[in-house]
């Protein structure tokens, strides 16, 4: 059984991880508190179902995909469109690809290489397959997809991996990026193939042909976009704050597009693990890593270049046109699908269950997202549909909460929905989704510390949902004072370190600075009040003006004018300003003992005669802290101890030997005592002849 504290601690730490737009607001009631979904972050997370989010913070319909999961197959590296419309996969389990049609997958050629890595169409339809480790080109034609073992076509030097393929129309001949050499190959019909560029880097992982037969290639490592006009000649066309150019695509405007990334950890590498059991290969992104940060970039007709999306927590895998020219991106991590337009407005267009999107067509006569780990084709069958769904995040209040008005903007025919639960993850213990809402109405869901919203786009493919509301109060649990702090008593005695001996004493002040800490789990604005009393006494005084709301945790209290002595202190804190009379809670806890000490101790029975210094220090509180001496016209003060060697009590006696700090003859020396509150005395005596 968990005691208050932690259970408090419990819920502090729960309220804190809450992940959810959660906007704190008294503006219509006290205590009430809203979640506010009107942006990209705070409406994705849930789940898309034929609709889409923008980062203008509006829902609307969205890609509609089928589900075809393909379980042979271990990951997606590489895919092509054929022309009547199949699709073909290139996979990481034994180098297979699959072809995709009519709503079924079966194995349309066999490379036995590890993994299928790069695929192109040229050279009169055929289709080209890359591979790696081995750096082989396999060629057959579009028709034959029997499943049939291939046999390598053309073979390049000094390569193990064969990234990207891209074929030229105009000249006929095709390009392959590949490691580890760096190098770009160019791949006559006959299957020749000459170095056309080596590059600094050791990978060549992307490469794109433009309408003029410029080639575009992205390194790996260093992050280079190179420019290749000619045999040879290349120029850097953008040095990328990152690790790799995954990908590059130019439209028909001569217009280039390329993703980039950084990564973190395993995902710095290239090449997966090899099972030493099978020839399957995993994705290079290690699902233990975290996700790189991706950016996609245009470069205009002149080169101008300008960032269009950017994502620091997730890196992109995949990248395609619509056939209005619109960029789209697969993440590597999420398994989602962003599109952003000129006017630079994202959009979460799909969000997959699987970890990573590897390769997309947004046109042409098959458009599709395949996703891997698991490996899924996800055919696009339209946008929007009957069953088009947004649904939320779970959203977490902290604690158990009662729902107030679910509220909405938006434009068309839209039916909203809730439910709520106790667990972070909807289960068998929620309770049912409610009845449709078409207009705002109160939550009906019961009480619960999560809640979720659902809008249905079925009647209408053209309504738009902007800023969701709901309203909610939690339960008022009482903020707890844990510990108060004032003056010296703010040393931290749990310490192992020995403090300073003979350190510095602080300045003398009738000051005297209170902090204190407090558990707050429903985040309620608080009020406090302070009391003192003197120890032994029955009364406790007020220390703050009754009518001073008082909200921070702590405070400087002027002691002047108090009389000497023990005293403590006591914080009581209030949740009245966040609640009704009948809801408020309290909660008080006093202070170790304070000692007011604002007058400095007294010398008695001071002399001086041969070599010993004797004198008494009396304090009316005490205890002495420090006695020490200097001869006048020097500059150093030299410690004295007690009689008894130790500073414990308010009356200090000393007798020290002094022969080898003051010379003989006379001598004016400067005695000085001084308190634990810093008030210090000095007293001059002499010695003569």
């Amino acid at each position: 059984m968990l005691s208050m504290n932690a259970q408090v601690r419990f819920l502090v730490t729960s309220l804190a991880l809450a992940a959810c737009a959660l906007v704190v607001s008294n503006a219509d009631a006290v205590g009430t508190r809203r979640f506010i979904l009107d942006s990209l972050k705070s409406l994705e997370g849930g789940d898309l179902k034929g609709t889409s989010i923008t980062s203008n913070g509006e829902v609307r319909a969205g890609l509609s995909l089928a589900n075809l999961e393909i379980p042979d197959a271990s990951s997606v590296w590489s895919a092509i469109v054929l022309k009547d419309g199949t699709v073909l996969l290139g996979t990481g389990n034994g180098g297979r690809i699959y072809a995709v049609k009519n709503g079924k997958a079966s194995i349309a050629a066999e490379t036995g290489a590890l993994a299928v890595s790069a695929l192109a169409i040229g050279f009169g339809g055929d289709v080209i397959a890359g591979t790696f480790p081995e750096g082989k080109l396999f060629r057959f034609p579009q028709g034959k997809l029997n499943g049939e073992k291939l046999k390598p076509w053309s073979e390049l030097k000094e390569t193990e991996d064969v990234w990207s393929l891209a074929f030229d129309d105009k000249k006929n001949a095709l390009y392959a990026a590949t490691g580890p050499e760096g190098k770009l190959f160019r791949i006559g019909p006959e299957g020749r193939a000459e170095v056309h560029f080596d590059s600094e880097d050791s990978h060549l992982v992307s490469v794109a042909v433009g309408p003029d037969s410029t080639v575009y290639a992205g390194s790996n490592g260093k992050a280079l976009l190179y420019k290749i006009s000619a045999p040879g000649r290349a120029t850097v066309m953008h040095d990328f704050e990152g690790d790799d150019v995954k990908a590059i695509i130019v439209d028909a405007k001569g217009v280039v597009y390329a993703i980039a990334n950084s990564y973190e950890g395993a995902l710095k590498g290239l090449r997966p693990k090899r099972s030493s059991s099978s020839m399957s290969a995993q994705p290079s992104d290690d699902r233990s890593s975290r996700p790189g940060k991706g950016r996609l970039v245009r470069f205009d007709s002149r080169g101008i270049v300008e960032v269009m999306l950017a994502k620091d927590d997730t890196h992109f895998v995949a990248l395609a046109l619509d056939a209005s020219g619109v960029p789209h991106v697969g993440t590597g991590a999420e398994g989602r699908v962003y599109s952003v337009d000129e006017n630079h407005i994202e959009r979460l267009v799909a969000d997959t269950e699987e970890r990573q999107v590897a390769a997309l067509a947004l046109s042409g006569p098959t458009r599709f997202v395949a996703s891997s780990d698991p490996v899924v084709f996800h055919n696009i069958t339209g946008v929007g549909g009957a069953d088009a769904v947004w649904t939320s995040k779970v959203l977490d209040a902290g604690m158990r909460a009662q729902f107030g008005m679910l509220e909405w903007q938006g434009e068309g025919t839209l039916e909203l929905e809730t439910r709520s639960g106790n667990t972070d993850k909807p289960d068998d213990s929620w309770s049912a989704w409610s009845r449709p809402m078409a207009k705002p109405a109160k939550v009906v869901s019961p009480a619960s510390r999560y809640l979720q919203i659902r809008a249905r786009f079925s009647r209408d493919p053209k309504a738009v949902l902007r800023e969701v509301k709901v309203a909610f109060v939690t339960d008022n649990v009482r903020a707890l004072v844990t510990d108060v702090s004032a003056g010296a008593d703010k040393s931290d005695t749990g310490s192992s370190s020995v403090p300073e001996s003979g350190g510095p004493l602080g300045e003398p002040s009738t000051k005297i600075e209170m902090s204190w800490k407090v558990e707050n789990p429903d985040n309620d604005k608080l009020r406090y009040r302070l009391f003192y009393k003197p120890i032994g006494g029955a009364n406790w005084f007020s220390i703050v003006d009754s009518e001073e709301e008082l909200t921070k945790p702590s405070y400087s209290w002027d002691t002047n004018g108090l009389p000497e002595g023990h005293y403590r202190v006591r914080v009581d804190a209030s949740d009245e300003l966040s609640n009704p009379p009948d809801r408020v809670t309290r909660h008080s806890l006093e202070s170790r003992t304070i000692i007011v000490d604002n007058t400095p101790p007294q010398l008695t029975k001071l002399t001086l005669a041969g070599t010993r210094l004797q004198g008494t220090a009396s304090d009316g509180i005490g205890p002495i802290a420090r006695i020490e001496f200097q001869v006048v016209g020097g500059k150093s003060w030299f410690p004295v101890f007690p009689t008894d060697s130790v500073f414990d009590t308010a009356t200090e006696s000393f007798d020290v030997d002094v022969s080898n700090y003051v010379p003989t003859g006379p001598h004016l020396v400067v005695v000085r005592a001084c308190d634990s509150g810093g008030n210090s005395v000095s007293r001059t005596v002499s010695r003569g002849k």
